[in-house]
């Protein structure tokens, strides 16, 4: 997360992954860039971020910063993610 810069939190990681990226399809990207490019997969119809995140060996927590940094920069100017709001640690 970038310094100085506050995020009301969105996206928790009790969340569904399908119910994340269809009310935040700009979301997509971050999954991807996380590792979690199997959002077609049955599992991500029923799967959490948390579980979703431990299957995968990913860093939950800082997948939920990365994933309500990029709704912030939507909601607030309109734009996309980039790739430095989408780095999650491994």
């Amino acid at each position: 997360m970038r310094k100085g810069v506050v995020i009301k939190m969105k996206i928790t990681k009790d969340m569904g992954i399908m119910e994340v990226v269809q009310k935040y399809p700009d979301t997509i990207g971050v999954f991807m860039y996380a590792g979690m490019g199997c959002l077609g997969c049955a599992a991500s119809r029923f799967e959490n971020i948390e579980q979703g995140a431990s299957a995968h060996g990913i860093d939950v927590d800082a997948l939920i910063d990365a994933l309500n940094e990029v709704v912030a920069a939507v909601e607030s100017d309109g734009t996309e993610g980039t790739e430095e709001s989408v780095a999650v640690a491994g």
